[in-house]
């Protein structure tokens, strides 16, 4: 048996015109799979690299997004950890712009109680982004200053609370006297404004010419030899992201010139590529935000319909903290 709902797809990259409001088939959950209904869907800059066609996502038409949150509606054959009724979120899962879906549990964490639907769907990928970071990318020590590209964004809205919850001096990077203010109220300890500051002649001064210990950085080439230079000896640039361009070539000879430098571009996927890893990060994420130590900011809403101005904003660097999809 199946049923038509109302999907965000492609049927070729582009720009934000490619973004097609349309039926879907949604057939019954098969064996281990399950029947989702979307309250809230999270917008996340992957998408972005996805629609355009930096991320190749094979054949096509195709429903974007990454993450979301809503109940079980219908379970195949063989779930057991799952059963309709249940709240439940996950990240990483191409395919959440839609009303419903049909997925594996494979993604799927179950929601507490104190995690509110569109929390959850704004905080997923962002928030599991942020305890990857400071846990394992590099693991942030309390008396550690660490720099932070677009603090005012999701991730770096998070990241900042978190680290600075850690006992980190959050060095946050910003593009408007606005977007200042929110990284201050996140915890930022200072925050650098990159169209009238040179970020890393602030930072050497912010940090009495030591450099910081690790460079939180999703900007990718715009920004690459700002973070670079802002880092001390045996310093780590975190790359995660390519808002501007991608980091396509690196001389090597410049970790060693900066003071035996470290770099990573690590992914969602490796941090989450099992239950029991998926469990920890999520755990950690809702614990924290179960416990108020870290404020997810839902920036701005936009019906799902209207997905494509959402991303116009968020390529235009107009959008602040997160961005939640309503079906």
């Amino acid at each position: 048996m199946s049923m038509t709902c109302k999907a965000i797809c492609i049927h070729q990259p582009g720009g934000a015109d490619q973004l097609v409001w349309e039926d879907v088939d949604v057939a019954s959950p098969g064996a281990d799979q399950v029947l989702v209904r979307h309250t809230a869907v999270g917008l996340n800059y992957i998408d972005v690299y996805q629609r355009s066609g930096m991320y190749p996502i094979g054949d096509m038409p195709k429903a974007l997004g990454m993450e979301g949150a809503g109940v079980i509606e219908a379970a195949g054959d063989g779930v057991n950890d799952f059963a309709v009724g249940d709240r439940v979120a996950y990240a990483m899962d191409l395919g959440s712009y839609c009303e419903k879906r049909v997925m594996g549990t494979g993604k799927l964490v179950k929601l507490p109680d104190n995690i509110e639907d569109q929390t959850a769907a704004a905080m997923m990928l962002q928030g599991m982004t942020a305890r990857y970071l400071l846990k394992s990318s590099y693991p942030v020590q309390a008396g550690d200053t660490v720099l932070v590209m677009a603090a005012a964004g999701g991730v770096g809205s998070i990241l900042t609370q978190w680290a600075t919850h850690l006992g980190a001096s959050v060095i946050g990077c910003v593009g408007s006297a606005a977007k200042a203010e929110l990284a201050t109220a996140n915890g930022a300890a200072h925050v650098i404004n990159y169209k009238d500051e040179d970020i890393t002649l602030r930072v050497k001064d912010i940090t009495d010419g030591q450099g910081v210990a690790a460079s939180y950085d999703s900007i990718g080439l715009d920004t690459l030899e700002a973070s670079l230079g802002s880092l001390r000896p045996n310093g780590f640039l975190i790359s995660f992201g390519s808002a501007s361009e991608p980091i396509t070539s690196l001389n090597i000879g410049q970790l060693a010139a900066g003071g035996s430098l470290y770099i990573q571009r690590p992914t969602l996927a490796t941090y989450t590529r099992n239950r029991e890893l998926l469990n920890e990060v999520a755990g950690d994420l809702f614990d924290v935000v179960g416990k108020g130590i870290v404020k997810i900011n839902i920036g701005q809403t936009y019906a799902l319909s209207d997905t494509a101005q959402a991303h116009r904003d968020l390529e235009d660097r107009k959008t602040t903290g997160s961005t939640v999809l309503l079906p």
